[in-house]
């Protein structure tokens, strides 16, 4: 009889991420889900096994990458809005939505990438990247 050892790694579960990923979603409708489902990523992240892991540092860098994109927007939209009545800053009003805009289609193709590779049960490649 002949020894042999399983080397199959248990399974990680994946309805955390999954949850952060849908509070993210969710939070084009409320607002608040994007904190809640930060919250969850980094308090899961420590504990977390190796595919989770980079789920999580992913979604908690998506989460503060696109709050900084979008409060630049946000800036140059205010800026363009008191300039607007003297009609310069209508393009600043016009760029800054157009970065928030962005932003918000960036993020959102972010959760859907970080949700294909967690459907497959792999691990984020590049969690730490700037880009999808």
């Amino acid at each position: 009889m002949t020894d042999t050892f399983v080397t199959e790694r248990p399974e990680e579960d994946k309805l955390l991420p999954a949850v952060v990923y849908g509070l993210y979603l969710l939070g084009f409708t409320n607002g608040l889900t994007f904190i809640v489902g930060l919250i969850v990523a980094y308090v899961s992240r420590d504990s977390a096994g190796p595919v989770n892991e980079s789920h999580f540092t992913f979604a908690i860098r998506s989460f503060w990458l696109s709050i900084a994109g979008f409060l630049l927007g946000l800036a140059i939209f205010l800026i363009g809005l008191p300039l607007s009545l003297v009609l310069i800053g209508i393009p600043m009003l016009i760029f800054g939505g157009l970065v928030m805009g962005g932003i918000s289609l960036w993020f959102i193709a972010r959760c859907i990438a970080g949700i294909y590779y967690l459907s497959r049960g792999e691990a984020y490649p590049r969690p730490l990247s700037w880009l999808i």
